[in-house]
């Protein structure tokens, strides 16, 4: 395979691995959330699932995970880690583009977008955003993270105009979002979401490759009408010792 084939072989091909082992925020949000939303066999569905570090920890919780990614070598660590992890039965891997992977409509209680939306065309990312919405359950859980046009490897300004080091995977990013878009598409009332945290922010990255700066977009939601026990990270005023 080459890198015009899969542009994240070399990032996954590597033995220190692209984007290490910690879940994405927002997924660990999820899986602090799943015992007050959801008893019995949960499942996941994780797009653009990389190299697993998010597949391998929803797992890791008790969700059966359908892994989705474009990168062979990818899903090739997916299963070697969850393997190695001991929830390999747990973890089914597919290669897919996401615009055409086959959403069945509410059959997941957790769906995981790590940087996928980004990466396809942005009437495409629409598309898919609605399919996504259509396979959360009642209760279903949602984390979202899209690059900024705030990001260095942006062609949109703030970020074409920026002067920090960009990704070495910049190129594979075709759709970035600019201010409030990923929040307006969470709030329309066709979404049926409560967004439980939204954040927009840069942030210095050293998982991959050189070190270089992001504009990230993250969103972890809930299905209108679910009210979790669940007090989110950081705490500004925790529960005092007893």
């Amino acid at each position: 395979m080459t890198d015009t084939a899969d542009p994240f072989f070399e990032a996954y091909n590597r033995d220190d691995i692209a984007y290490g082992e910690t879940p994405a925020p927002g997924v660990q949000s999820i899986i602090d959330l799943t015992t007050s939303v959801e008893t019995g066999e949960r499942r996941a569905l994780d797009l653009g699932a990389g190299a697993g570090r998010d597949s391998i920890a929803l797992a890791k919780a008790g969700y059966r995970v359908t892994a989705v990614d474009l990168s062979e070598m990818g899903l090739e660590r997916i299963n070697q880690r969850a393997a190695m992890t001991g929830v390999g039965a747990l973890v089914t891997t597919q290669a897919a583009d996401v615009r055409h992977f086959d959403f069945e409509t509410g059959k997941y209680d957790a769906i995981i977008a790590t940087t996928v939306l980004d990466h396809i065309p942005a009437n495409d990312a629409q598309i898919v955003w609605t399919k996504i919405l259509n396979s959360l359950t009642q209760t279903g859980l949602l984390a979202i993270e899209v690059h900024s046009s705030e990001d260095p490897g942006s062609d949109l300004p703030p970020g074409c105009n920026s002067t920090a080091p960009k990704s070495e995977t910049a190129g594979a990013v075709v759709n970035y979002f600019p201010p409030n878009k990923l929040a307006s598409w969470a709030t329309e009332t066709s979404a049926d979401l409560r967004i439980l945290r939204y954040e927009e922010r840069l942030e210095w990255d050293y998982t991959h490759g050189p070190e270089h700066m992001h504009g990230k977009v993250s969103l972890l939601a809930i299905r209108k009408g679910t009210s979790p026990q669940w007090y989110g990270q950081p705490r500004m005023f925790p529960r005092r010792p007893s």
